[in-house]
């Protein structure tokens, strides 16, 4: 399937952050890469859920932020896939060789951290077993999918950014947690992508 990429990105991106985005991805050459994984399983239920972490606060952009399990890449890392698996793995205990990559989505540009990210869609067969990184990772978020598929996750939120002051952005509701911003961004192109089958 052909994914929905930046147009289904930019559907939750901040209005006053898109000619930020538009002007500052030329920098996107020089900027930081990440791999994050976007990771499907199902629970005890057999119901399907997947996963994001409420980050730990700290002196950061990304402080005490929902996002999904990945981060920086390294030197040691074949490839931004690679990345993404590996740093699963060290965040929320899922084994790379237990997960099955089914597609690599649209990369987008992190303004305020200069993070270039690149997202994976993931798959375990089983049940995992999470085990937090306890100095990275506050909790765990399993969101059930036909929730998040509904329009019930989706609203809008002023918020205080890294960049702005009381501005209007669109967000989902999940479990409680208001995710915005990138991630935001990415999860509206796996939603739209999922709307297709």
């Amino acid at each position: 399937m052909s994914l929905p990429g930046e147009a289904a990105q930019l559907e939750m991106a901040p209005l006053e952050r898109l000619q930020e985005l538009k002007r500052k991805a030329v920098e996107a050459q020089t900027a930081r890469r990440a791999g994050v994984m976007v990771l499907f399983y199902p629970d005890l239920k057999l119901q399907t859920r997947f996963a994001l972490i409420l980050r730990k606060t700290y002196k950061g952009v990304h402080s005490a932020q929902i996002g999904f399990p990945g981060g920086s890449y390294e030197d040691t890392d074949a490839d931004l896939m690679q990345t993404a698996l590996r740093e699963t793995e060290e965040e929320i205990g899922v084994p790379t060789g237990d997960i099955h990559v089914l597609k690599e989505l649209t990369h987008v540009y992190i303004p305020p951290s200069n993070f270039y990210v690149h997202p994976y869609l993931g798959i375990v067969q089983d049940t995992p077993k999470f085990i937090l990184q306890e100095s990275e990772v506050d909790a765990l978020v399993e969101v059930d999918l036909p929730q998040f598929l509904s329009d019930d996750p989706l609203t809008t939120r002023v918020l205080t950014t890294s960049y702005a002051h009381q501005i209007k952005v669109p967000a989902f509701e999940l479990n409680g947690h208001i995710v915005w911003g990138a991630t935001a961004m990415m999860l509206n192109e796996v939603r739209e992508l999922l709307k297709q089958l």
